[in-house]
């Protein structure tokens, strides 16, 4: 694959579907170490890594969550991504357990060829993440990249709506959601996986791609769901929905100015711009600036 022809808007990304193993920290950033690589070299240039991709999820304490997490930046696992996103000219997208003095967080790291880029809190904890984490506190920025406006989610922040309207209110092009989705109550076996259809649902309404990687494998007793995803603007896949229980890389060539440029469905509508802000505060009352959209 190449980005060198079509559109300067036209890039590849792949969304790594890993296991890491809950406590192995240094063998799980080397495992990522070697999917990126992967990904680079069949000419990706954004590349998502799952929910927590350095520490593991399923924690037994605070105490194992706190041992786990590190600083952002300046921690060991963000610097050898940094290096990676220079050694191979890619934007990266991953999770990871941060430590900001004594208090933690579910985040995602942005990276690029020039270093560290931005850092997303996770405003949504489930379940017993809310014994270890607190909740995020940095908002839901959108970050102006040479690839493009990027935002970011993670996991259960995509059972709101506002995590992609107050988004793409600032211009998003695409927000990269680094996932440990587990099985919905309800569920029946076979069925695809609810989150699937939520993101579907997302980019469709707020015409932005939405690129989901996903982690596999049982850890402490903990199913997790796979069929990591990429999802157009229009809301159809352009790539997956990857397996349930395999490691692998899901591609999607994409031209991410077709976020904006298609966001006129025909003459009369344009989903940001119908709504009616007449009856609804047009950031949902929140203080975000309204970006281009």
């Amino acid at each position: 694959m190449s980005d060198t022809s079509g559109s300067q808007s036209e890039i590849t990304i792949a969304c790594i579907q890993m296991e890491p193993i809950v406590g192995a920290k240094q063998a799980n950033v080397a495992k990522s170490l070697e999917w990126i690589g992967q990904a680079a070299l069949d000419g990706a240039r954004l590349i998502v890594l799952p929910e927590l991709a350095n520490s593991g999820y399923v924690f037994r304490d605070r105490a194992e969550a706190f041992a786990l997490a590190e600083e952002v930046p300046t921690g060991e696992t963000t610097a050898a991504w940094v290096e990676a996103a220079r050694r191979h000219d890619v934007y990266i997208v991953a999770g990871i357990a941060e430590r900001a003095g004594t208090t933690l967080y579910n985040a995602a790291v942005l990276l690029g060829p020039s270093g560290y880029i931005g850092t997303f809190r996770k405003m949504h904890l489930w379940a017993a993440e809310n014994l270890f984490f607190e909740p995020g506190d940095l908002g839901f920025p959108v970050f102006k990249t040479p690839i493009g406006r990027l935002g970011i989610a993670i996991c259960y922040d995509s059972w709101f709506h506002e995590t992609f309207r107050l988004q793409a209110l600032q211009g998003a092009d695409i927000v990269c959601v680094p996932t440990n989705w587990v099985p919905i109550p309800g569920q029946e076996p076979g069925r695809p996986a609810m989150a699937n259809i939520l993101h579907q649902a997302a980019a469709h309404t707020n015409s932005m791609f939405i690129a989901c990687a996903d982690r596999v494998g049982t850890e402490r007793e903990q199913l997790f769901e796979g069929q990591s995803v990429i999802v157009s603007c229009t809301g159809w896949f352009v790539a997956g929905p990857a397996s349930r229980d395999r490691e692998e890389i899901i591609y999607g060539r994409v031209d991410l100015a077709d976020a904006r440029r298609k966001r006129n469905w025909n003459e009369f509508n344009q989903v940001l711009r119908d709504r009616r802000t007449d009856v609804y505060d047009e950031m949902l009352g929140s203080e975000i600036k309204r970006g281009w959209y």
